[in-house]
Parts: C-alpha cells; structure tokens; sequence
C-alpha cells in the first residue's frame, strides 16, 4: 500500500471511529504554517471531493505577532492551492513572552490562540475545529501533563467542549509524525518556520527527545503507550 492510501486510510479510520465529519459540517482548520496543518488541510480537501457527506473546510491562521513573520507567504500559498484564508494578527505570541509571563509562556500563548479560535469559529457557524495534532503530538502531551502538571490526560482525537458547542477534530491522531513528514516531501508541501522564541527550548522538545531515545530501544513503546492512553482522561 502507497504511503498516501496508508494516510488516507489512517486519516479515514479517526473519523468514522469519532465521528469527526458529517454532513453539511462546517470545519474550521487552525493552520499553523508547520507541515502537520498543511497535510490536514491538504487531505481534507482530498476527502471533500470523494466523501459521502458535504461539507466546508475554512482555514484560519493567527499570526502571533513575533518579528519575520510568514503570513504573507503563507497567504499567498494557501490562496494559490485552496483558496480564501482568515488571517488573524494578534500579539499573543509577544505578551506570552512578555515581562508579564515569564514562567510558562507557551501555556499561555496556546490559551489565546485556542480562545481565539472559538471566536473564529463562532463568526463563521463552524461547530468543527480541525487541528493537525497527529499521535506523536498526542503522547507527547500525555508526558507533558505528567511530568509538570501532574495530571494523567491528553489531547484526544476528538473532543467536545462547552457543552457540545464545539468539537476540536483530529483527523490525523493515527498518523504518525515522520509518515507525515515524508508526505509532505512527496507532495510539495512545504514548511514556514516558526519564528517563535521558546520553539527550541519548550517542555516539548524535551520529552519528544526522551521519548525517542525510547523509541530506539523498543520499537513497540509507542503503539503500547498509545493503546494505555485510551484508558486516561480528557485534557
């Protein structure tokens, strides 16, 4: 099986065992510039002209405000391949970095962003949020949550929120990362680097590096962590 049909097979599986997409759905995809957002926004509007059911995807970008930024090119990209995307400028990204918050600026810099895009999807009567988060992602934050929240939870792939107002989706939690890197290589996908300050320094790198130093001693440590998270709570 090509690596493509193993995506969209992968990618199929999360959404008829959550549920993700039904009919006349309307689907909010955050788009980050990074290459996981742009394969799920490349995928979706794949799955939109084969699917069974309708429905809308409508991309939106929320620039953080830092310096260099890629907003435009990314524009000018998502335009050229997919059409109209909400491009949002804010300074999360800055006052998360701020003298105001120092000790954990990523924590909040996702809560605005995250808030935000509520917001967005409010506007555009999105019930949907699609996230590019794949099962790297997933076990990562269930270490993350552990080790400095002290909590036993994770992302899943699909959650509601506010009562069932809005469901954040992920479509590709059955992907793992390095099968989504060589997609985005094989179908000129490119990546706009993130140009945020705490990107190479983040509680994330630092349990993604021990993880895959696991991950060289057992190859069956990331199916099995996998597997035993289905048994722990929403984050």
């Amino acid at each position: 099986m090509s690596l493509k049909k193993k995506i969209n097979h992968a990618v199929g599986k999360a959404i008829y065992d959550y549920s993700m997409i039904l009919d006349k759905d309307n689907i909010l995809v955050g788009v980050s510039g990074g290459k996981d957002s742009l394969a799920l926004l490349n995928i979706l509007f794949s799955f939109q002209k084969k699917a069974p059911v309708e429905f809308t995807v409508f991309p939106v970008y929320i620039d953080l405000g830092f310096e260099h930024s890629f907003a435009k090119e990314l524009e000018a990209y998502i335009n050229k391949h997919y059409g109209a995307i909400r491009m949002e400028y804010t300074d999360y990204g800055v006052y998360a970095h701020s003298e105001k918050n120092k000790e954990n600026p990523c924590f909040l810099c996702s809560r605005l962003r995250r808030k935000r895009l509520f917001e967005i999807a409010q506007e555009l009567g999105c019930k949907k949020i699609a996230l590019g988060h794949n099962k790297d992602d997933i076990i990562e934050t269930f270490f993350i949550n552990m080790f400095y929240a002290g909590k036993l939870g994770t992302m899943k792939p699909g959650q509601s929120f506010f009562n069932d107002k809005f469901q954040i989706i992920r479509p590709m939690s059955y992907i793992e990362k390095d099968k989504i890197i060589e997609f985005c290589s094989k179908s000129d996908i490119p990546e706009f680097i993130n140009t945020c300050p705490s990107n190479s320094t983040s509680k994330r790198k630092a349990v993604r590096e021990m993880l895959n130093n696991l991950y060289q001693e057992n190859s069956h440590i990331k199916g099995n962590v996998f597997k035993a998270m289905g048994q722990v709570i929403d984050d």
